[in-house]
Protein backbone atom coordinates (compact mmCIF):
# COMPACT_ATOMS: atom_id res chain seq x y z
CA UNK A 1 0.00 0.00 0.00
CA UNK A 2 0.73 3.31 -0.64
CA UNK A 3 2.76 5.91 1.56
CA UNK A 4 1.48 9.33 0.32
CA UNK A 5 -0.71 11.60 2.00
CA UNK A 6 -3.08 12.62 -0.67
CA UNK A 7 -3.99 15.85 1.24
CA UNK A 8 -0.68 17.16 0.82
CA UNK A 9 -0.25 16.43 -2.81
CA UNK A 10 -1.46 18.12 -6.01
CA UNK A 11 -1.79 18.10 -9.42
CA UNK A 12 -2.62 20.63 -12.11
CA UNK A 13 -2.03 20.35 -16.50
CA UNK A 14 -2.45 22.55 -19.32
CA UNK A 15 -2.66 21.57 -22.67
CA UNK A 16 0.26 22.51 -24.86
CA UNK A 17 -1.41 25.93 -26.08
CA UNK A 18 2.24 27.34 -26.99
CA UNK A 19 3.46 30.75 -25.93
CA UNK A 20 1.37 31.10 -22.63
CA UNK A 21 -0.51 35.01 -22.30
CA UNK A 22 -1.34 37.30 -19.33
CA UNK A 23 -4.65 35.43 -19.11
CA UNK A 24 -2.32 32.08 -18.47
CA UNK A 25 -0.24 34.20 -16.12
CA UNK A 26 -2.92 35.54 -13.81
CA UNK A 27 -5.40 32.51 -14.45
CA UNK A 28 -3.18 29.61 -13.66
CA UNK A 29 0.92 30.27 -12.86
CA UNK A 30 0.46 32.71 -10.04
CA UNK A 31 -1.26 30.16 -8.38
CA UNK A 32 1.11 27.09 -9.22
CA UNK A 33 3.92 29.15 -7.66
CA UNK A 34 1.92 29.55 -4.34
CA UNK A 35 0.60 25.83 -4.44
CA UNK A 36 4.50 24.53 -5.11
CA UNK A 37 5.16 26.07 -1.59
CA UNK A 38 2.83 24.41 0.53
CA UNK A 39 1.96 21.47 -1.46
CA UNK A 40 4.08 18.68 -3.10
CA UNK A 41 3.02 19.16 -6.08
CA UNK A 42 3.11 17.41 -10.05
CA UNK A 43 2.32 19.51 -12.98
CA UNK A 44 1.94 18.44 -15.93
CA UNK A 45 1.54 19.32 -19.93
CA UNK A 46 -1.42 17.21 -21.40
CA UNK A 47 0.19 16.68 -24.94
CA UNK A 48 -2.83 13.77 -25.01
CA UNK A 49 -5.53 15.93 -24.41
CA UNK A 50 -4.95 18.31 -26.95
CA UNK A 51 -4.87 15.09 -29.43
CA UNK A 52 -8.80 14.89 -28.35
CA UNK A 53 -9.34 18.05 -30.39
CA UNK A 54 -6.37 18.25 -32.91
CA UNK A 55 -5.42 14.87 -33.83
CA UNK A 56 -5.70 16.04 -37.43
CA UNK A 57 -3.12 18.43 -36.50
CA UNK A 58 -0.64 16.51 -34.21
CA UNK A 59 2.59 18.74 -35.56
CA UNK A 60 2.24 21.80 -33.74
CA UNK A 61 1.99 19.62 -30.40
CA UNK A 62 6.03 19.65 -30.15
CA UNK A 63 6.71 23.20 -30.68
CA UNK A 64 3.68 24.58 -28.34
CA UNK A 65 4.97 21.92 -25.21
CA UNK A 66 8.42 23.45 -25.36
CA UNK A 67 7.59 27.13 -25.59
CA UNK A 68 5.00 26.35 -22.97
CA UNK A 69 7.77 24.75 -20.47
CA UNK A 70 10.01 27.49 -21.28
CA UNK A 71 7.33 30.19 -19.82
CA UNK A 72 6.37 28.11 -16.98
CA UNK A 73 9.75 28.38 -15.96
CA UNK A 74 10.53 31.79 -16.66
CA UNK A 75 7.03 32.72 -14.81
CA UNK A 76 8.85 30.79 -11.48
CA UNK A 77 7.38 27.93 -11.57
CA UNK A 78 10.46 25.59 -9.80
CA UNK A 79 11.40 22.32 -10.38
CA UNK A 80 13.41 21.88 -7.73
CA UNK A 81 9.84 22.46 -5.56
CA UNK A 82 7.33 20.83 -8.33
CA UNK A 83 7.65 17.78 -10.64
CA UNK A 84 7.13 18.77 -14.09
CA UNK A 85 6.73 16.44 -16.66
CA UNK A 86 4.79 15.41 -19.68
CA UNK A 87 1.91 13.71 -19.70
CA UNK A 88 3.01 10.76 -22.69
CA UNK A 89 6.19 10.56 -21.26
CA UNK A 90 4.19 8.26 -18.25
CA UNK A 91 2.53 5.59 -20.40
CA UNK A 92 0.90 4.47 -17.14
CA UNK A 93 -1.74 7.46 -17.64
CA UNK A 94 -2.71 5.68 -20.46
CA UNK A 95 -3.34 2.35 -19.06
CA UNK A 96 -4.92 3.25 -15.64
CA UNK A 97 -7.03 5.16 -18.63
CA UNK A 98 -8.13 1.84 -20.14
CA UNK A 99 -8.83 0.11 -16.99
CA UNK A 100 -11.12 2.61 -15.96
CA UNK A 101 -13.21 2.54 -19.29
CA UNK A 102 -13.56 -0.90 -18.29
CA UNK A 103 -16.04 -0.22 -14.98
CA UNK A 104 -17.22 3.77 -15.62
CA UNK A 105 -20.65 4.01 -17.22
CA UNK A 106 -21.18 5.83 -20.66
CA UNK A 107 -23.65 7.69 -18.92
CA UNK A 108 -20.91 9.74 -16.90
CA UNK A 109 -19.09 10.98 -19.74
CA UNK A 110 -22.28 12.20 -21.79
CA UNK A 111 -23.14 14.10 -18.29
CA UNK A 112 -19.91 16.13 -18.14
CA UNK A 113 -21.11 19.82 -18.86
CA UNK A 114 -18.46 20.84 -20.77
CA UNK A 115 -18.65 17.56 -23.14
CA UNK A 116 -21.97 19.08 -25.11
CA UNK A 117 -20.10 22.88 -24.71
CA UNK A 118 -16.89 22.00 -26.15
CA UNK A 119 -19.02 20.25 -29.11
CA UNK A 120 -20.86 23.61 -29.70
CA UNK A 121 -18.21 26.05 -29.50
CA UNK A 122 -15.97 23.87 -32.07
CA UNK A 123 -18.40 22.43 -34.53
CA UNK A 124 -15.11 23.17 -37.36
CA UNK A 125 -14.12 20.09 -35.54
CA UNK A 126 -15.54 16.68 -36.03
CA UNK A 127 -15.54 15.74 -32.60
CA UNK A 128 -17.39 12.57 -32.16
CA UNK A 129 -14.34 10.30 -31.23
CA UNK A 130 -14.15 7.86 -28.79
CA UNK A 131 -11.04 9.68 -27.77
CA UNK A 132 -12.87 12.81 -26.87
CA UNK A 133 -15.92 10.92 -25.24
CA UNK A 134 -13.30 9.49 -23.12
CA UNK A 135 -10.98 12.71 -22.43
CA UNK A 136 -13.09 13.32 -18.93
CA UNK A 137 -12.12 9.75 -18.18
CA UNK A 138 -8.57 10.82 -19.09
CA UNK A 139 -8.14 13.09 -16.87
CA UNK A 140 -9.19 11.04 -13.76
CA UNK A 141 -6.89 9.02 -14.91
CA UNK A 142 -4.43 11.89 -14.61
CA UNK A 143 -4.97 12.45 -11.35
CA UNK A 144 -5.91 8.99 -9.84
CA UNK A 145 -2.28 8.11 -11.00
CA UNK A 146 -0.74 10.11 -8.23
CA UNK A 147 -3.06 9.82 -5.73
CA UNK A 148 -3.60 13.15 -5.64
CA UNK A 149 -5.96 14.77 -2.51
CA UNK A 150 -6.28 18.36 -4.14
CA UNK A 151 -6.74 19.38 -7.79
CA UNK A 152 -7.07 23.17 -8.19
CA UNK A 153 -9.97 24.01 -10.24
CA UNK A 154 -12.21 27.24 -11.08
CA UNK A 155 -15.86 26.76 -10.01
CA UNK A 156 -16.16 25.63 -13.76
CA UNK A 157 -14.16 22.79 -13.81
CA UNK A 158 -15.60 21.58 -10.59
CA UNK A 159 -17.71 18.47 -12.55
CA UNK A 160 -14.72 16.86 -13.38
CA UNK A 161 -12.87 16.90 -9.69
CA UNK A 162 -16.48 15.33 -8.96
CA UNK A 163 -16.39 12.41 -11.83
CA UNK A 164 -13.02 11.56 -10.31
CA UNK A 165 -14.41 11.30 -6.93
CA UNK A 166 -17.36 9.07 -8.44
CA UNK A 167 -14.84 6.97 -10.07
CA UNK A 168 -12.41 6.68 -7.51
CA UNK A 169 -15.22 5.30 -5.25
CA UNK A 170 -16.86 3.18 -7.82
CA UNK A 171 -13.11 1.44 -8.53
CA UNK A 172 -12.51 1.18 -4.73
CA UNK A 173 -16.01 -0.89 -4.04
CA UNK A 174 -15.17 -2.76 -6.84
CA UNK A 175 -11.97 -3.61 -6.55
CA UNK A 176 -10.95 -2.95 -2.57
CA UNK A 177 -13.34 -5.37 -1.22
CA UNK A 178 -10.83 -8.10 0.15
CA UNK A 179 -11.70 -11.54 1.23
CA UNK A 180 -12.64 -10.92 5.16
CA UNK A 181 -12.27 -7.58 4.76
CA UNK A 182 -14.96 -6.69 7.17
CA UNK A 183 -13.09 -8.98 10.23
CA UNK A 184 -9.42 -7.65 8.80
CA UNK A 185 -10.99 -4.21 9.51
CA UNK A 186 -12.12 -5.06 12.50
CA UNK A 187 -8.95 -5.99 13.75
CA UNK A 188 -7.29 -3.14 12.71
CA UNK A 189 -9.71 -0.77 14.48
CA UNK A 190 -8.83 -3.32 17.82
CA UNK A 191 -4.94 -2.05 17.48
CA UNK A 192 -5.80 1.44 17.77
CA UNK A 193 -6.37 1.39 21.51
CA UNK A 194 -9.71 1.51 23.03
CA UNK A 195 -9.92 4.89 23.08
CA UNK A 196 -8.84 5.57 19.88
CA UNK A 197 -11.08 2.62 18.74
CA UNK A 198 -13.94 4.09 20.42
CA UNK A 199 -13.90 7.14 19.13
CA UNK A 200 -13.18 5.96 15.21
CA UNK A 201 -16.22 3.48 15.83
CA UNK A 202 -18.23 6.49 16.98
CA UNK A 203 -16.88 8.76 13.98
CA UNK A 204 -17.73 5.84 11.66
CA UNK A 205 -21.31 5.94 12.67
CA UNK A 206 -22.18 9.14 12.96
CA UNK A 207 -20.80 9.71 9.36
CA UNK A 208 -22.70 6.78 8.34
CA UNK A 209 -25.91 7.20 9.62
CA UNK A 210 -26.39 10.90 9.21
CA UNK A 211 -23.72 11.90 6.61
CA UNK A 212 -21.77 14.09 9.33
CA UNK A 213 -18.71 14.98 6.87
CA UNK A 214 -16.98 16.82 9.97
CA UNK A 215 -17.58 13.52 11.68
CA UNK A 216 -15.78 11.85 8.36
CA UNK A 217 -12.85 14.56 8.79
CA UNK A 218 -11.99 13.62 12.46
CA UNK A 219 -12.14 10.27 11.61
CA UNK A 220 -9.71 10.59 8.82
CA UNK A 221 -7.43 12.92 10.94
CA UNK A 222 -7.09 10.57 13.70
CA UNK A 223 -6.17 7.21 11.74
CA UNK A 224 -3.26 9.98 9.99
CA UNK A 225 -2.28 9.76 14.00
CA UNK A 226 -2.09 6.25 14.82
CA UNK A 227 1.08 4.74 15.24
CA UNK A 228 0.27 1.12 16.01
CA UNK A 229 -1.11 0.64 12.58
CA UNK A 230 0.49 -0.85 9.69
CA UNK A 231 -0.02 1.23 6.13
CA UNK A 232 -2.09 -1.60 4.81
CA UNK A 233 -4.95 -1.34 7.52
CA UNK A 234 -4.70 2.21 7.47
CA UNK A 235 -5.49 2.44 3.67
CA UNK A 236 -8.26 -0.35 5.02
CA UNK A 237 -9.60 1.64 7.91
CA UNK A 238 -9.96 4.55 5.16
CA UNK A 239 -11.96 2.67 3.22
CA UNK A 240 -14.11 1.49 5.74
CA UNK A 241 -15.01 4.76 6.85
CA UNK A 242 -17.46 5.60 4.47
CA UNK A 243 -18.70 2.14 3.89
CA UNK A 244 -16.89 0.68 1.53
CA UNK A 245 -13.61 -1.81 0.49
CA UNK A 246 -9.83 -0.74 1.02
CA UNK A 247 -8.79 2.85 -0.16
CA UNK A 248 -6.91 1.98 -3.17
CA UNK A 249 -7.39 5.12 -5.62
CA UNK A 250 -7.50 8.45 -3.29
CA UNK A 251 -10.95 10.77 -3.60
CA UNK A 252 -9.79 13.70 -4.50
CA UNK A 253 -10.85 17.40 -3.78
CA UNK A 254 -11.52 20.39 -5.69
CA UNK A 255 -9.35 23.30 -4.84
CA UNK A 256 -11.05 26.23 -5.83
CA UNK A 257 -8.39 28.77 -6.70
CA UNK A 258 -9.37 32.52 -6.44
CA UNK A 259 -8.10 34.23 -10.23
CA UNK A 260 -8.84 37.45 -11.12
CA UNK A 261 -10.42 38.69 -14.39
CA UNK A 262 -7.70 38.57 -17.17
CA UNK A 263 -9.44 40.68 -19.64
CA UNK A 264 -8.44 41.19 -23.53
CA UNK A 265 -7.38 43.89 -25.49
CA UNK A 266 -10.93 44.12 -26.54
CA UNK A 267 -13.01 43.51 -23.49
CA UNK A 268 -13.68 40.13 -23.99
CA UNK A 269 -11.67 36.90 -22.48
CA UNK A 270 -8.00 36.95 -23.23
CA UNK A 271 -7.75 34.45 -25.83
CA UNK A 272 -5.57 33.43 -28.63
CA UNK A 273 -8.61 32.78 -31.34
CA UNK A 274 -9.72 36.91 -30.26
CA UNK A 275 -6.44 37.60 -31.49
CA UNK A 276 -6.31 40.38 -28.13
CA UNK A 277 -3.49 38.83 -25.78
CA UNK A 278 -0.39 40.20 -24.46
CA UNK A 279 2.38 37.46 -24.90
CA UNK A 280 4.71 36.58 -21.38
CA UNK A 281 7.28 37.28 -24.31
CA UNK A 282 6.13 40.53 -25.54
CA UNK A 283 8.54 43.73 -25.83
CA UNK A 284 8.15 46.56 -24.16
CA UNK A 285 7.27 48.75 -26.71
CA UNK A 286 4.78 45.90 -28.01
CA UNK A 287 2.62 46.11 -25.22
CA UNK A 288 2.82 49.99 -24.59
CA UNK A 289 1.18 50.25 -28.29
CA UNK A 290 -1.18 47.47 -27.97
CA UNK A 291 -2.60 49.03 -24.43
CA UNK A 292 -2.77 52.48 -26.17
CA UNK A 293 -4.59 51.53 -29.10
CA UNK A 294 -7.08 49.03 -26.36
CA UNK A 295 -10.73 50.55 -27.46
CA UNK A 296 -12.38 52.76 -24.77
CA UNK A 297 -16.26 54.08 -23.34
CA UNK A 298 -17.59 54.85 -27.10
CA UNK A 299 -18.73 58.01 -25.18
CA UNK A 300 -15.72 59.50 -24.84
CA UNK A 301 -15.32 60.80 -28.79
CA UNK A 302 -13.18 64.13 -27.53
CA UNK A 303 -11.21 64.95 -23.95
CA UNK A 304 -13.58 66.97 -22.62
CA UNK A 305 -16.19 64.49 -22.75
CA UNK A 306 -16.87 62.67 -19.38
CA UNK A 307 -16.72 58.95 -19.19
CA UNK A 308 -18.26 55.52 -17.58
CA UNK A 309 -15.10 53.38 -16.48
CA UNK A 310 -17.54 50.45 -16.27
CA UNK A 311 -17.67 50.58 -20.13
CA UNK A 312 -14.15 50.74 -21.11
CA UNK A 313 -11.74 47.49 -21.42
CA UNK A 314 -8.82 49.30 -19.43
CA UNK A 315 -10.93 50.05 -16.40
CA UNK A 316 -10.86 46.06 -15.81
CA UNK A 317 -7.11 46.01 -16.29
CA UNK A 318 -6.76 48.54 -13.30
CA UNK A 319 -9.06 46.12 -11.23
CA UNK A 320 -5.74 43.63 -11.88
CA UNK A 321 -2.70 46.00 -11.70
CA UNK A 322 -3.79 49.03 -9.88
CA UNK A 323 -3.85 50.18 -6.26
CA UNK A 324 -7.14 51.50 -4.55
CA UNK A 325 -5.93 55.19 -5.02
CA UNK A 326 -4.87 55.05 -8.51
CA UNK A 327 -8.37 53.47 -9.19
CA UNK A 328 -10.10 56.22 -7.52
CA UNK A 329 -7.78 58.25 -9.62
CA UNK A 330 -9.30 56.94 -12.61
CA UNK A 331 -13.07 57.23 -11.32
CA UNK A 332 -12.81 60.40 -10.67
CA UNK A 333 -10.68 62.26 -14.03
CA UNK A 334 -12.49 59.56 -15.99
CA UNK A 335 -16.47 60.64 -15.28
CA UNK A 336 -15.36 64.25 -14.59
CA UNK A 337 -13.14 64.27 -18.05
CA UNK A 338 -10.36 65.77 -15.78
CA UNK A 339 -8.04 62.93 -17.31
CA UNK A 340 -8.03 61.49 -21.06
CA UNK A 341 -7.44 58.29 -22.51
CA UNK A 342 -3.83 57.58 -22.69
CA UNK A 343 -3.25 59.53 -19.45
CA UNK A 344 -5.36 56.43 -17.78
CA UNK A 345 -3.86 53.91 -19.98
CA UNK A 346 -0.10 55.14 -18.50
CA UNK A 347 -0.29 52.88 -15.07
CA UNK A 348 -1.86 49.92 -17.06
CA UNK A 349 1.38 50.41 -19.28
CA UNK A 350 4.13 50.49 -16.76
CA UNK A 351 2.22 47.66 -14.70
CA UNK A 352 2.28 45.16 -17.25
CA UNK A 353 5.84 46.19 -18.71
CA UNK A 354 6.70 45.83 -15.17
CA UNK A 355 5.55 42.21 -14.82
CA UNK A 356 6.32 41.17 -18.04
CA UNK A 357 9.77 42.21 -18.82
CA UNK A 358 11.47 40.07 -16.06
CA UNK A 359 9.76 36.89 -17.51
CA UNK A 360 10.59 37.40 -21.24
CA UNK A 361 14.29 38.08 -19.98
CA UNK A 362 14.56 35.04 -18.56
CA UNK A 363 12.26 33.53 -21.46
CA UNK A 364 15.27 34.61 -24.14
CA UNK A 365 17.85 32.86 -21.20
CA UNK A 366 16.32 29.63 -21.21
CA UNK A 367 15.80 29.31 -25.37
CA UNK A 368 19.40 29.57 -25.66
CA UNK A 369 19.80 26.65 -23.31
CA UNK A 370 16.71 24.31 -24.46
CA UNK A 371 19.02 21.07 -22.92
CA UNK A 372 18.48 22.82 -19.15
CA UNK A 373 14.63 22.80 -20.44
CA UNK A 374 14.23 19.63 -21.76
CA UNK A 375 16.57 17.84 -18.83
CA UNK A 376 14.45 19.38 -16.50
CA UNK A 377 11.61 17.64 -18.19
CA UNK A 378 13.12 14.43 -18.30
CA UNK A 379 13.88 14.26 -15.20
CA UNK A 380 10.65 15.36 -13.99
CA UNK A 381 8.70 12.86 -16.24
CA UNK A 382 11.14 9.74 -14.40
CA UNK A 383 9.91 11.17 -11.25
CA UNK A 384 6.39 11.28 -12.36
CA UNK A 385 6.72 7.91 -13.47
CA UNK A 386 8.37 6.37 -10.44
CA UNK A 387 4.74 7.63 -8.53
CA UNK A 388 2.67 6.42 -11.26
CA UNK A 389 4.44 2.60 -11.19
CA UNK A 390 3.55 2.70 -7.39
CA UNK A 391 -0.17 3.22 -8.02
CA UNK A 392 -0.58 0.77 -11.13
CA UNK A 393 1.37 -2.11 -8.90
CA UNK A 394 -1.65 -1.53 -6.59
CA UNK A 395 -4.22 -1.64 -9.29
CA UNK A 396 -3.40 -4.26 -10.93
CA UNK A 397 -3.07 -6.32 -7.84
CA UNK A 398 -6.54 -5.47 -7.15
CA UNK A 399 -7.74 -6.14 -10.53
CA UNK A 400 -6.11 -9.92 -10.10
CA UNK A 401 -3.68 -8.41 -12.88
CA UNK A 402 -0.55 -9.24 -10.91
CA UNK A 403 0.33 -12.42 -13.06
CA UNK A 404 4.10 -14.10 -11.98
Amino acid sequence: MSSVDSQLRVLSGMRPTGRLHLGHLHGVIKNWTTLQNEYECFFFIADWHALTTHYDDPLIIENNVWDMVVDWLAAGVNPSSATLFIQSRVPEHAELHLLLSMMTPLGWLERVPSYKDMQENLQDKDLSTYGFLGYPLLQSADILIYRAGNVPVGADQVAHVELTREVARRFNHLYGREPDFEENAQAAIKKMGKKAASLYRNLRKSYLETGDHDALERAQALLKEQQNVSLGDRERLFGYLEGGGKMILAEPQSLLTRAPKMPGLDGRKMSKSYDNIISLREENDEISQKVKTMPTDPARVRLSDPGDPSKCPVWEFHQVYSDEKTCEWVQEGCRSAGIGCLECKKPVIDAIVNEVEPIRIKAEQLVDNMSMVKSVISEGSEKARDAARETMSDVRQAMGLNYR
